[in-house]
């Protein structure tokens, strides 16, 4: 019987002696540390110790850290644990783990010994108890300067522990700060002066103990008690008693003023258990008493470790077992709730003797440990606990939450989404090959799939609006490693994934990747794949390629995605690539292959990235619930056993147990095996360092699961291999199952619960967090690909079923990852089944994704976190601070006649198109508002739910006739409805601010205050809520053109009751949205209102009797109405609310037809202020009309013999009133115009005609879908600058500015993504280099909408709204990831391919200029000079335009000295020029050397010498001898000697000084251009393709001789 188990006994008898029925699930038998001696003996072969003790910490890391020493250690502590110990004191040394005291420069080598010293305690069973710092303070810690240059101690400290708790993360769960605190306190004394010792000792223990708990504790039940892991630092207790003076403890009660609450609170807040260091005087009893009787005091009911027991003036000869019952049945009488024991002193065989009378007379003996285990299975005991649970018990439905920080994920598969299968390098995969072969459904493959490879900006786009914490994806190793060997490395495949990851962290979603999700490469498969031990190198150089390239960012790994599905289906049943039907060996020992390989590249990332990158390396295994078929069948509970044995414990009992396969599996292959005349499975066995290696070798516990299965023993298995033969059992499903669109996956949520509980008690427990990798249902190709209901109930149960894990079973889920983000490749079912929360359109060679109703539900789930019995408020995110703070704007002199227009058209009139169109990057100041845009009645829909009044716009548009292909706003996009779908494409658009505007008759359905909807306010509260929620500004409009039809039939906007009317409404907004809503538009484009409903009355309330007057009336009315809500807003909301309040303004921009006009100058300035001025002048004025309006308006009355204007007129208290009522300039523009003077008709009176002007567009600028707004990107720039002059630089919010397309699909809008860049690069002139206060920018729109008249044919959305489907699905467009790029860079950064690189060429660089013979020397016949073929070509009619020629040229020949002096001034190193082939040989021969051709170049070379500047010739640039033409120049081969004595001649004559010689200038250009089109000389055409082909040739063999 062994010595610890007796001591165990006494220390457990009293707890039963004294009726105390509970105790800690795990009591504490502490041994260690380890001393010098005890490992010298341990391993001979090591050096020796340079210290006596280990108990210092400090000898360790040197001593330990030798491969023979700690492989040596682990039959002794297998030895302790199985005498009885259960953890194991480990001394961290500060010095050894960061020598500098920086974590950012730990000793690694010393970090990766003890994650090694540790894992091997976890592997004997033992159970880290890490002390942080014991006794003396480091060295860089010792002089009293060290803690005053930067850091306290308590930084460096906490920095110190936060770097271990990281390291070591995942072994230990049991932390003290501090021990032998008096030695360390006397240490700070002699360092940091700042504060007591104690305080300072005190503080860092308090921040290390938050920061664990704050980052590093799991959650789990101890108890029944909420429990993580645990942080204490030891005290030490003397024979004086527990506090006598100067004591720590003592410390902190002076500290805490000595109040009993103020301790009870420290020890609470900072110390999850007291550990003690307990002395014992054999001959001073009393004083041990009185001790004890203290620490029943200071303890507090707070459990107690007493870590350490330390026996003074005990003799050998006194009972040692005897004095210790005593201790502890005092310790236990006084109530002290001990948790923990040091048995390390009863560790020396030399007590065994004396401790055998004691324990032999105890009534109680120790049983064998066996004896205490129970024979139930851990499957048995779970399948017990909910066999009798009632089907409403089971399915009842959980409303809770889940814990903090909990990793809500999807998923996707490199195979199945990224397509491009041989683009940039990438190597063939078994998968490609699997497609390629016909095996996947109708011969479809993954070639293209998703396009993921193409679409980052897609996937993330949509990754942004789900709002997951982590994306779980793969790696395609043969992207990465072509031939699957690291010496195949493909850059471009590593550029994708780094931008994928980057992308990814930038939208603040955490990467997990894996590494391995099925697709080997095929050139390793055609080596023996995965049966081929050899991969494992291969796998190991993969895996750490990817931990050091992708480790920095990448936080959490897993090796194989569901390995047991590529043994099974891959290797077993031939399902999979590489389709191999081998169950009974290949799969086996496929597994087998795969276990070693993911443990060591576990160790490898253990060893060497853990330290620095701080990641989690982990497995996801696949695996069925098992049910028994007969739950009274003794055999089929076993069978399901097996079942999960054969699934899941064949690769989780190796990782998780104990590094090797499960009895139950070993067992069953080998009893089927002797059933049967031969073997039919051969399961490979691991070795003993093997199981060493595999063991432990996860951080987490990935689990995929899908669906469950009812089991039953067969008696009809034959000895066939296969899966359920070699198993002994056979599957089954309950028909009331609801089955998926796979036909092996039905719908059974509370299998999930069962098998967590299952894989928690088996593998697990709460020690390493289970992830859910792998969860979903897919729906059928012929499904309806949006509204995919069903599986929303799909995914609630299945996730309510873990909830039910976490809060009711007390499972460590950590994670639930969603299968999957997009529909994707589906193996051998091809694109026939749909996994994805976004619907992808496979038919479209886009690859359009649509998020599916799914995608709307998962995403509340993750906002919810969970399912809250009550949904609670959503935590609103602040606003930008100061955002909208502006000073009130300065009050302006009237408008000049004409305006500032003129200085506008001055200033921009002499710039070249080039000029005016050229590209400028730069970026908007960092709180610039970026937004998109709708308004009520274009995409509510819902004209009449829930109380909603009618408007004018739902009576117009119910008229046929009215309105294109008699289109309506009834439902629209059905935003109303549809409000999570709109918040999840906002928050994917990056926007920070959204505008939309309230429907007037959805609050006061009959336009009164007294007509309240509910439920308008109610939905308006949740869209602002849900906004801000996503830090996103709401900027509302008050009034977009849909007034209540109760009010149009009082007269509408020409009744001045209407001023009162709207302040009402105006009053009830700011009091009930008010408090969030600080961005306030009262009216958008009221031009609009008053010359499309009054004038040309084409809009309701298509008023046409009246189109003189009724403008101008309306426009008063609204003004006043303005100016009313300004004020209540100013008087009443404004100084608690703090928003600012506008209206919008629709304004062209205008260009006179001819600047040298006046007529025209001023009709041009005319339109501007009937547009613009006549609602920002008197708001941005003096209150009232601009003169430009008055002038024109009056003398036209006047001539039309009406006794005063049409333009009515404000009063001078009107007028001061108006003056000022806005905080900022808001601004729709989309187009502009070309204005002239026009003598217009006088009758009948319109505004239209008030104006005296003809407009007209230019052709050359881009049409859009509709006719009257043509794209003019430069117009915007032009129309700040004139709103900066004209306005006094108010700050300015482009409110609407877009483009509408007409087509029925426009997903890839390549022509609206111009439309954005150049009209934002041309507002971004307008801020960066005109001064133009310009502070946002709002998108029109957001989502395709009702256009008006125009119904649904004009598309203006960033986002596709699909109006024949009655779900109204909204599809991603390729302008809103333009969009969200732009908004993510604040603008258009200069590319950092196009930033300007400063610095300096080389000492000898060569600067040099160059020119061409026939280009600049003229003289084309002087001296003797033969014709080329440029003089020929040049002299043929039409060949050079304006008939040039180069007979004169520069006249080089004749001007050498003027040359060489340009030359000089330049102060170039070089000059490059040609010689001309005739001037030298006139008929291209050396039959005649032309002495004066060469005497030129001779002179030209010397001055070049002289003016110390290199030659570099060209032998031939084009100009060839038209004699050797004649002949057939390049074409003919004899050509190739000519050019070489020619060359001989130059390097003859001119060699001695030229030093740098080019034979042929651009010959591409001599054989295409020349020989090829023809456009070139000597022009040949003819047998385009041969003659240039040939030339070519020639060309090739001409230089290389």
């Amino acid at each position: 019987m062994e010595l610890v188990y007796k001591v165990c006994w006494i220390f457990l008898l009293p707890l039963l002696c004294l009726g105390i029925q509970q105790r800690p699930p795990e009591l504490m038998f502490i041994a260690g540390p380890l001393t010098d001696e005890l490992v010298s003996n341990l391993n001979v072969q090591s050096s020796p110790p340079r210290e006596a003790a280990l108990h210092s910490g400090e000898a360790q890391s040197e001593f330990l850290c030798h491969l023979p020493s700690l492989s040596s250690l682990t039959p002794y502590f297998t030895q302790l644990h199985a005498s009885g110990a259960t953890h194991f004191k480990v001394f961290l040394p500060w010095t050894r783990i960061l020598p500098e005291g920086n974590a950012k420069r730990p000793n690694t080598t010393n970090v990766i010994c003890y994650r090694q010293l540790l894992s091997t305690l976890i592997a004997a069973d033992l159970k880290p108890i890490l002390i942080l710092h014991h006794k003396r303070l480091p060295k860089f810690l010792s002089t009293p300067l060290a803690l005053r240059k930067s850091a306290t101690f308590v930084d460096l400290f906490v920095e110190y522990a936060d770097f271990c708790f990281w390291s070591f993360d995942g072994f230990v769960d049991t932390w003290l700060t501090f021990s032998d605190l008096h030695e360390t306190m006397e240490g700070l004394s002699h360092g940091d002066t700042l504060a007591p010792p104690f305080q300072t000792l005190a503080a860092a223990h308090e921040k290390a103990y938050q920061i664990y708990h704050q980052k590093y504790s799991s959650e789990g039940k101890r108890n029944g008690v909420e429990w993580g892991g645990e942080v204490s630092l030891s005290l030490d207790v003397n024979e004086d008693g527990l506090m006598p003076p100067g004591s720590f403890l003592t410390s902190i009660l002076v500290m805490y003023f000595i109040s009993e609450t103020s301790y009870r609170e420290y020890i609470s807040d900072s110390l999850d258990f007291l550990s003690l260091s307990l002395p014992y005087n054999c001959k001073k009893e009393a004083a041990f008493q009185k001790m004890v009787a203290e620490l029943q005091l200071a303890t507090m009911n707070v459990e107690v470790l007493l870590f350490s027991l330390k026996f003074h003036e005990c003799s050998e000869q006194e009972n040692l077992f005897a004095v210790l019952a005593s201790i502890f049945n005092a310790i236990h009488k006084d109530q002290i709730f001990a948790i923990g024991y040091d048995v390390t002193d009863f560790m020396d065989n030399s007590f065994t003797e004396a401790a055998r009378p004691y324990t032999e007379n105890r009534a109680i003996q120790l049983k064998p440990e066996k004896e205490f285990s129970s024979d139930i299975s851990s499957y048995q005991t779970i399948w017990e606990k909910f066999a009798n649970q009632s089907e409403s018990e089971r399915d009842s439905f959980l409303h809770d939450v889940f814990p903090s920080g909990f990793l809500w994920g999807t998923s996707t598969g490199s195979f199945q989404v990224e397509g491009g299968w041989a683009e940039d390098g990438k190597g063939e995969s078994i998968w490609d090959q699997f497609g390629h072969q016909g095996h996947a459904h109708m011969n479809q493959t993954a070639d293209i799939a998703c396009d993921s490879y193409r679409k980052i900006d897609y996937d993330v786009y949509l990754l942004r609006g789900l709002q997951p914490k982590i994306y779980k994806f793969s790696l395609s190793w043969p992207r990465i490693f072509p031939t699957g060997n690291k010496d195949s490395l493909n850059t471009q495949g590593v550029d994708y994934y780094n931008k994928l990851i980057d992308s990814l962290l930038d939208s603040d979603v955490e990467p997990m990747i894996t590494l391995f999700h099925w697709d080997l490469p095929q050139a390793l498969q055609d080596l023996g794949g995965w049966q081929n031990e050899s991969i494992i190198s291969a796998f190991v150089d993969y895996a750490s390629f990817c931990f050091a390239t992708f480790g920095d960012r990448v936080k959490y790994w897993i090796t194989f995605h569901e390995p047991w599905v590529i043994s099974y289906a891959g290797y077993g049943t031939a399902q999979h690539p590489p389709g191999i039907a081998d169950p009974g060996e290949a799969s086996y020992q496929v597994a087998h292959v795969l276990l070693k390989a993911h443990a060591e590249a576990w160790h490898v990332y253990n060893n060497l990235y853990r330290p620095q990158q701080h990641g989690k390396v982990g497995i996801v295994l696949n695996s069925d619930w098992a049910e028994p078929k007969s739950p009274d069948s003794l055999e089929d509970i076993r069978a399901a056993e097996r079942y999960l044995h054969f699934m899941l414990g064949w690769f989780a009992h190796p990782i998780f147990v104990n590094g090797d396969y499960p009895d139950i599996l070993k067992s069953q292959i080998q009893q089927k095996n002797q059933q049967c005349s031969t073997p039919i499975a051969k399961l490979p066995e691991f070795s003993d360092a093997e199981k060493l290696m595999v063991n432990g070798t996860a951080d987490f516990f990935g689990l995929s699961h899908y669906t469950s299965r009812l089991i039953n023993a067969s008696l009809n298995l034959t000895c066939t291999p296969s899966y359920e033969n070699i198993g002994g059992f056979s599957q089954h499903v309950d028909p009331s199952w609801p089955q998926t669109a796979a036909p092996w996956l039905y719908v059974v949520p509370w299998g999930l619960r069962r098998l967590l509980h299952f894989v928690s008690q088996e593998y697990t427990g709460t020690r390493i967090p289970i992830y859910i990798a792998g969860n979903g249902a897919p729906a059928a190709d012929g499904d309806h690909f949006i509204n995919d209901t069903a599986r929303l109930d799909y995914y609630r149960l299945y996730i309510n079923e873990a909830l039910k894990a976490i809060k009711l079973d007390s499972i460590n889920v950590q994670s639930y990852v969603a299968r999957s983000l997009i529909d994707g490749f589906e193996g051998s079912s091809g694109y026939k089944q749909k996994f994805g929360l976004h619907h992808v359109d496979f038919e479209n060679a886009n690859r359009q994704r649509t998020p599916k109703e799914s995608a709307y539900f998962f995403s509340t789930v993750i906002e919810n976190n969970g399912f809250p019995s009550k949904v609670a408020k959503k935590v609103l995110q602040p606003l930008q601070k100061n955002v909208f703070i502006t000073p009130k704007l300065l009050s302006l002199p009237a408008s000049e006649v004409p305006s500032k227009a003129k200085v506008i058209w001055e200033k921009f009139s002499n710039q070249t198109v080039f000029e005016r169109d050229m590209y400028f990057y730069g970026t908007f100041s960092e709180d610039f508002l970026w937004g998109a845009s709708t308004s009520a009645y274009q995409i509510e829909g819902g004209w009449d739910a829930d109380g909603k009044g009618p408007s004018i716009w739902d009576n117009f548009t119910h008229i046929p006739g009215n309105i294109n292909n008699n289109d309506t706003g009834d439902i629209a996009c059905d935003s109303y409805n549809k409000l999570d779908e709109d918040l999840y494409l906002l928050r994917a658009l990056r926007v920070n601010s959204y505008r939309f505007s309230l429907s007037w008759p959805r609050i006061f359905p009959n336009g009164r205050n007294d007509s309240i909807n509910s439920h308008g306010i109610y939905y308006y509260n949740q869209l602002i809520d849900g906004l801000l929620a996503r830090n996103i500004t709401p900027m509302v409009t008050l009034y977009h053109w849909d007034l209540p039809q109760a009010l149009q039939d009082i007269g509408g906007w020409e009744n001045p009751v209407l001023i009162d009317l709207f302040d009402n409404f105006a009053d009830f907004c700011f009091q009930t949205f008010g408090d969030r809503v600080k961005f306030w538009i009262t009216f958008n484009e009221p031009l609009a209102i008053a010359s499309l409903g009054y004038d040309s009355a084409v809009f309701p309330p298509n008023v046409k009797d009246d189109p003189g007057y009724a403008p101008y009336k309306v426009t008063h009315t609204i003004v006043k109405a303005h100016a009313r809500a300004y004020h209540t807003y100013d008087q009443k909301y404004r100084e608690s609310q703090k928003g600012v309040i506008s209206l919008s303004l629709n304004i062209d921009w205008v260009e006179p037809k001819a600047l040298n006009d006046p007529r025209n100058v001023e009709a041009a300035d005319r339109f501007l202020q009937f547009m613009a001025g006549w609602f920002a002048h008197p708001i941005f004025k003096n209150g009232d009309y601009p003169e430009a309006m008055k002038w024109t308006v009056g003398n036209r009355s006047e001539l039309q013999k009406l006794p005063s204007s049409r333009l009515p007129v404000f009063t001078e208290e009107e007028k001061e009133y108006i003056r000022g009522t806005a905080d900022v300039f808001c601004l729709n523009y989309y187009t502009s115009n070309i204005v002239s003077h026009k003598t217009t008709r006088l009758n009948p009176f319109s505004y239209e005609n008030d104006q005296e002007l003809g407009s007209e567009k230019d052709s050359s600028w881009p049409t859009s879908a509709l006719s009257s707004m043509r794209a003019v990107p430069w117009g915007l720039r032009r129309l700040l600058n004139w709103i900066k002059e004209e306005y006094g630089n108010p700050p300015i919010y482009i409110t609407e500015n877009g483009v509408g397309i007409k087509t029925t699909s426009d997903v890839d809008d390549t022509s609206r993504i111009f439309y954005y860049k150049t009209h934002i690069d041309e507002a971004l002139k307008a801020y960066k280099l005109d001064g133009v206060n310009l502070r946002g920018y709002v998108a029109w729109s957001f989502m395709d909408a009702f256009e008006w008249l125009n119904g649904y044919d004009p598309r203006f959305g960033l986002h596709e709204v699909d109006f024949t489907n009655p779900n109204r699905p909204r599809t991603p467009k390729r302008s809103a990831i333009y969009y969200s790029e732009i908004i993510r860079q604040n603008g258009i950064p200069q590319p950092e391919e196009d930033d300007f690189l400063y610095g300096e060429f080389p000492e000898n660089f060569s600067w040099s200029v160059s020119s061409a013979a026939y280009q600049i020397e003229g003289a084309w016949r002087a001296d003797g000079k033969g014709l080329s073929i440029w003089d020929q070509f040049a002299h043929t009619p039409l060949k050079i335009s304006s008939d040039e020629n180069g007979d004169v040229a520069c006249n080089s020949y004749n001007k050498m000295e003027s040359d060489l002096a340009i030359l000089k001034d330049l102060k170039v190193t070089h000059y490059r020029f040609s010689v001309s082939w005739p001037r030298v040989l006139p008929d291209g021969t050396t039959q005649y050397v032309n002495e004066a051709g060469l005497r030129y170049y001779e002179r030209l070379i010397d001055g070049l010498l002289e003016a110390n500047i290199q030659p570099q010739v060209t032998m031939y640039h084009w100009d060839l001898p038209q004699a050797l033409q004649n002949i057939g120049g390049w074409e003919n081969e004899t050509i190739i000697q000519r050019f070489k004595e020619y060359a001989e001649v130059l390097f003859q004559r001119l060699g001695e000084k030229v030093k740098f010689w080019i034979t042929l200038n651009e010959p591409y250009v001599i054989a295409n251009l020349g020989h090829g089109y023809g456009v070139s000389a000597p022009g040949e055409i003819a047998g385009l393709l041969t003659l240039w082909s040939f030339a070519g040739v020639v060309l090739w063999k001409t230089k290389r001789q």
